[in-house]
C-alpha cells in the first residue's frame, strides 16, 4: 500500500505545526484510517530544534501521543511535490507556497486561521491544539479522506 503524505506547515516547526501532525494522526488512528502519513515542516525551521515544551504540555494534557525524537524540519520543493497535501498554518504561509497545486491552508479546508502562540503562556497552546482539533474533521472531508458522513474513503474508492 503506497501511503498518502500529507504535511502541517508552520514557521519554525516547533509549535503549531507539530501539533497538528501528532492531533492529524491521533484521529487517522482513532478511525482506523490507514493509508496516510502525517509529517510537519516548517518554512523557516531550524533543522534538529526540538518541539517546544509548552507544545508538548498541550498534547500530554490532550492525551495525544508525539514523538519524543521529534525534530524540525526545513520545508523542501521536493517534500511538497511528494505530499498529497501541504496544509499551511496561515494564509500568508499557503501564499508564499501558491505556485504548487497540492498546497492549501487550514483556513481553506476549515474557515480558520491558526495564530503562533509562540513565546506566550501555556494557555495560549492549548487554545490553539483546541483549535487545530476543532478544525480537523472538515480538514478530513475537504481532503476527500472521509465522507459527509464521517465514514473513511478508502484507496480504492478514489479517482
Amino acid at each position: 500500500m503506497t501511503y498518502r503524505k500529507i504535511i502541517f506547515v508552520c514557521t519554525g516547526n516547533t509549535c503549531r505545526s507539530p501539533m497538528a501532525e501528532a492531533a492529524f494522526r491521533a484521529e487517522l488512528k482513532k478511525r482506523k484510517i490507514k493509508w496516510y502519513s502525517v509529517r510537519s515542516a516548517g518554512l523557516n525551521a531550524i533543522p534538529g530544534d526540538r518541539m517546544n515544551e509548552k507544545s508538548k504540555t498541550a498534547l500530554t494534557e490532550a492525551r495525544i501521543a508525539y514523538s519524543d525524537k521529534f525534530a524540525a524540519r526545513t520545508l523542501t520543493e521536493k517534500m511538497i511535490k511528494d505530499a498529497y497535501a501541504v496544509i499551511c498554518m496561515t494564509e500568508s504561509q499557503r501564499e508564499r507556497l501558491k505556485k504548487y497545486p497540492n498546497v492549501t491552508s487550514v483556513y481553506a479546508l476549515a474557515g480558520r486561521e491558526i495564530p503562533d502562540p509562540y513565546g506566550q503562556e501555556i494557555d495560549v497552546y492549548r487554545t490553539t491544539l483546541r483549535r487545530i482539533r476543532k478544525c480537523i474533521p472538515r480538514m478530513l472531508e475537504n481532503l476527500k479522506i472521509i465522507d459527509e458522513w464521517g465514514n473513511p474513503i478508502s484507496d480504492d474508492k478514489k479517482e
